[in-house]
């Protein structure tokens, strides 16, 4: 006679275990950088990769002015990740964010990219380092775009982005760092955005790094370019 009590028990017990478990996962959200172990990559599309670098020309006054300044066609870049089976791009905007694929090539001038890879991609950037390269991404997820290129994590902007994330999370650094005074500084357009974010006291020393630097970088080698 006692069964039917139990086993009532043992299904409230489990039932108030799933709403549980279903509240924990709306409040603390899982890592949105781990991938699911069952999914596979054969949705991917052909050519472009985890762990890859994709470039355009943004339309902004202020891309404007760093496309001036580096002499370059390209003024935002940012990680190509694969989660889940889909491609999305690690991007320092505002705030900092993942966005779909589909929709960053949207986003560029003319609906143009370029992607690069690592030489030795197939033997570096291993499953492990990968996950090491997204797990160091999660401390800027959700910070602010640094349009004052100030090398700190406190914000941050694209290149700068992409430059610490395959520092730090691979160990290899992609470019030399440059100063802010050895680009070209000149250009009207440019020097209206300087004294926009600085006044008269530009900071001439700042270490800094530029989609240009990236792309032009020795490691890396073109795999898509639809420019």
């Amino acid at each position: 006679m006692k069964k039917p009590k139990y086993l009532i028990l043992g299904i409230s017990f489990l039932l108030s275990f799933c709403c549980a478990l279903y509240v924990t996962m709306q409040v603390f959200p899982t890592n949105p950088f781990l991938a699911s172990k069952t999914k596979t990559q054969t949705s991917l599309p052909n050519k472009i990769q985890d762990g890859d670098i994709i470039f355009q020309t943004s339309q902004s006054p202020q891309c404007e002015a760093v496309r001036i300044a580096t002499n370059s066609k390209f003024s935002h870049c940012g990680i190509v990740y694969e989660i889940n089976g889909n491609l999305f791009v690690f991007e320092a905007v505002q705030p900092v964010k993942l966005t779909p694929l589909e929709n960053w090539i949207m986003h560029g001038r003319d609906k143009n990219y370029v992607v690069k890879r690592l030489k030795n991609a197939s033997q570096v950037l291993t499953p492990d380092t990968l996950q090491k390269m997204k797990d160091y991404s999660q401390q800027f997820m959700g910070k602010e775009y640094d349009s004052f290129f100030e090398w700190t994590d406190t914000r941050i902007y694209c290149s700068e982005l992409v430059w610490k994330i395959y520092k730090n999370g691979a160990n290899i650094e992609l470019s030399k760092l440059q100063q802010l005074k050895d680009f070209n500084l000149t250009d009207e357009r440019v020097q209206k955005i300087l004294k926009e974010r600085y006044g008269n006291n530009i900071p001439l020393e700042e270490k800094v790094v530029s989609p240009s630097n990236l792309v032009d970088s020795d490691l890396l080698v073109t795999v898509v370019d639809t420019y």
